[in-house]
């Protein structure tokens, strides 16, 4: 992981969110302005900080580990998803790698007396450093699975535990394909739409999903504009057009 500090001509235009998961959109010139989301470690006025996990290959890999002092990139689409309810009386986080940053300031912004526990897939026990110290958060760590280089645990770790009494909010970064099982399995539970946020911050085979969607394109992305022209809002437009996406096997 390699931690870049960006300082931002415009932050009220670029509107980074106070929320604990806070994420940009990066965009790199010299990639022909490809761009990759990346979680906001820290937001000081017009410096934002990222730590970006450095993988085999990928334009945003490349521009982190080549960017030097003086360089410029886009920053747009600035965003979050972590929204646990007052009346949530217990948290499970649920990350990779990729998910590392955010959880990481999610458990800095926890108040002392939340309870949470963290489910994480990581590479090596190292890993785990990376993540602050919080008397209340349980961590149950899979090391060495997912991430790219194994077939991921998180969904079946999540199946496995004994979840606590109480109202519950689930917090999910990493794999897409994980990411949908969980939805999944938390909604055959009964939870509801507002107890979670379940967002896949990659996808495994992305080549080949691409080239699928892109012969389907039109038909889902129907599906998500009907959904908010219904007043769904963007959460249940994002579950219809997954669904949608996976009755056409993707």
């Amino acid at each position: 992981m390699r931690r870049i500090v960006l300082h931002i001509d415009d932050p009220e235009a670029l509107g980074a969110t106070p929320a604990a998961d806070p994420a940009v959109g990066v965009y790199f010139p010299d990639a022909g302005d490809a761009g990759r989301n990346y979680s906001v470690r820290s937001h000081d006025g017009a410096r934002i900080t990222l730590d970006v996990v450095l993988h085999g290959h990928g334009p945003g890999t490349t521009w982190a580990a080549r960017t030097h002092r003086g360089d410029r990139v886009g920053l747009d689409h600035a965003r979050s998803w972590y929204r646990p309810e007052q009346t949530t009386r217990w948290q499970l986080l649920v990350s990779d790698l990729s998910g590392l940053p955010a959880t990481a300031r999610i458990i800095e912004e926890l108040p002392p007396e939340s309870s949470a526990t963290l489910l994480v897939e990581v590479a090596a026990a190292e890993d785990l450093d990376y993540l602050p110290a919080h008397h209340g958060v349980t961590v149950s760590p899979s090391i060495g699975t997912g991430n790219g280089c194994a077939p991921s645990n998180l969904a079946r770790m999540v199946r496995d535990l004994t979840l606590p009494d109480g109202r519950g909010y689930c917090w999910f970064a990493g794999e897409a394909g994980e990411s949908r099982a969980v939805r999944k399995y938390l909604r055959g539970l009964g939870w509801t739409i507002d107890q979670y946020d379940i967002t896949g911050y990659w996808r495994s085979d992305s080549e080949t999903w691409d080239a699928r969607f892109a012969e389907f394109q039109d038909d889902v992305l129907a599906v998500y504009t009907r959904a908010l022209a219904d007043g769904k809002g963007d959460k249940a437009a994002l579950e219809e057009f997954d669904e949608a996406c996976e009755r056409i096997g993707l």
